[in-house]
């Protein structure tokens, strides 16, 4: 599998996404990273209807549900368009995001192995922070301070990975729990 700890990388946009996704791409390859596209480029045919957003999506979420890469970067209009194509496919756990924030919490707290970005919403600086803040955090980084955050979130990931629709509906809706962690929302401590 190709790593973030090894600056690995897929991408895809379709064309609303384009120009935020060269954006970022740039950035980040500045930064070292190696980027495999999966979507619409500076050469593409726009009467190719293989780059639609959905298509891109499956593709860019196949390669990480085949195991290829540990996580990708997506860009349509939106960003939502894409990624529920992604999501799709499965062990993907695909985010929107349009902020900083957003961006850290889903990989911090949600395991969120493709993020997505919308481009009417998310100017280019704001691309390559987000990138950048997804892309150097991983599921309980800066949470210590909240005694089972890391736990608590990863039974929820686990649970997720084995979720099976018809065995919940068989079962009146009820999740088949692989553990239980107590929760309570914690103050962070003051520095």
């Amino acid at each position: 599998m190709k790593t973030v700890k090894d600056k690995y990388l897929v991408v895809g946009a379709d064309f609303a996404g384009f120009p935020l996704k060269e954006a970022v791409v740039a950035h980040l390859e500045k930064k070292g990273w190696k980027i495999l596209d999966l979507g619409v480029r500076k050469d593409s045919d726009p009467n190719d209807t293989d780059l639609m957003f959905h298509r891109v999506g499956l593709r860019v979420g196949a390669m990480i549900s085949e195991g290829e890469y540990e996580r990708a970067l997506l860009f349509c209009g939106t960003g939502m368009g894409i990624h529920i194509a992604a999501s799709k496919c499965p062990h993907v756990h695909a985010g929107v995001v349009e902020s900083v924030p957003a961006a850290r919490r889903a990989i911090t707290g949600n395991g969120v192995n493709v993020l997505a970005m919308g481009a009417f919403y998310v100017a280019p600086a704001m691309g390559c922070d987000i990138a950048d803040a997804y892309l150097s955090a991983e599921l309980g980084s800066d949470q210590t301070w909240w005694h089972n955050f890391y736990e608590f979130h990863k039974l929820a990931i686990d649970e997720l990975e084995a979720f099976n629709y018809e065995e919940y509906k068989k079962n009146g809706f009820k999740v088949n729990k692989l553990g239980d962690y107590d929760l309570v929302l914690e103050d962070k401590p003051e520095d």
